[in-house]
């Protein structure tokens, strides 16, 4: 694994006036006192939540309108300047990550931004089916490839491996990186065709890849559980969705392998990327777009880097049936997956 080099963002964002940030914080703090005995998973604060966002500023919500409908390029939109309220210690340890309603301007003003994108959702085999989920560093997991490590987190769409992946996903800093290290990174499929040959292309649509599934999503985590074979790219071909997990995806034949390879280094040399800080949030197109993390220090002192993260899908209508309760998706069934032991090297 090296490190990823990317050009920075921050230019590019929509940053909100103080004004702005004001009255979003103070649609935030009405919805909390009102729904404060209220699981997020509540119908009624969730639709409360979608008709607060009015408070979000016109042109914010055209922009997330157009980037729900057209996406962009770089299948990535930040905004700056959003509120997070008062905070507590980054949590260290799963048992210490707090509710929502102790963060609650944070977690509200997020949804809020979800809200114009989709309808939010969550899945039960993670971070116990929660809406808004804690991203920071905790003890004795620096080294894995999932959000409570510190390494180097390779390029991937979230929960590719998933029979109904999130179509967006956001992540808003609640207390940045005091070194400056944790860069969030993402490339979209539309900077990165014009730099893939149409063999290429063709290859990562053929059904030669598994996806490894995340360990919080098999019953038995010293057993890998792959995928059916699947395409990389499926979709329009000028706009394709994408599903791959540069750490997690394994190519059948050596032609997908030379596909795969391409496609990480040409995303590689399309990277963007941005080191975030408190009131940043960035939204990624999960149907077209890759995103990662750099590597850095914890010092798990109650100071490190928190992001919390939501997701969302443009219609719940067709997943009616998939939900154990609230937003929460039910469990994937992956009895009938090929598992491998994890020292197994052959497919």
């Amino acid at each position: 694994m090296t490190e990823f080099r990317c050009t920075d963002i921050r230019a590019t964002a929509h940053r909100l006036v103080p004004e702005a940030s004001g009255r979003i914080e103070e649609a935030a703090v009405r919805l909390a006192r009102k729904y404060a005995d209220h699981s997020l998973h509540d119908t009624d604060l969730l639709h409360a939540v979608e008709i607060a966002a009015a408070a979000l500023p016109s042109a914010l919500r055209k922009e997330l309108i157009a980037f729900r409908d057209r996406g962009n390029d770089a299948g990535a939109l930040l905004l700056t300047g959003l509120p997070v309220g008062p905070l507590p210690p980054t949590p260290d340890v799963v048992e210490k990550e707090p509710s929502w309603t102790e963060v609650p301007v944070a977690t509200l003003s997020q949804l809020m931004v979800m809200s114009v994108l989709g309808r939010s959702l969550s899945y039960s085999d993670e971070k116990s089916g929660r809406l808004v989920q804690d991203v920071c560093p905790k003890r004795g997991a620096a080294e894995r490839q999932e959000n409570s490590g510190s390494v180097l987190l390779e390029l991937h769409t979230e929960d590719g491996f998933h029979p109904h992946p999130p179509h967006f996903l956001s992540l808003i800093c609640l207390r940045g990186d005091e070194d400056g290290r944790a860069a969030t990174v993402t490339a979209g499929i539309r900077d990165v065709l014009p730099l893939l040959d149409a063999e290429t292309v063709r290859v990562l649509r053929e059904a030669e890849f598994r996806t490894r599934f995340s360990t919080s999503f098999v019953s038995d985590p010293s057993v890998e559980v792959l995928t059916d074979p699947m395409p990389v790219l499926t979709g329009p071909c000028a706009s394709p969705e994408l599903r791959v997990d540069f750490h997690g995806t394994i190519a059948l034949t050596p032609r997908a392998q030379e596909a795969l390879d391409r496609l990480e280094a040409a995303m590689r040399r399309t990277l963007k990327g941005i080191v975030l800080r408190s009131g940043d949030l960035i939204v990624v197109d999960n149907r077209r777009a890759v995103h990662g993390r750099t590597g850095f220090e914890p010092r798990y002192d109650g100071t490190d880097r928190w992001l919390r993260r939501s997701f969302a899908v443009s219609d719940l209508r067709p997943l009616d049936d998939q939900f154990s309760w609230g937003r929460s998706h039910r469990p994937v069934d992956t009895a009938h997956l090929r598992r491998l032991a994890p020292a197994t090297a052959t497919l």
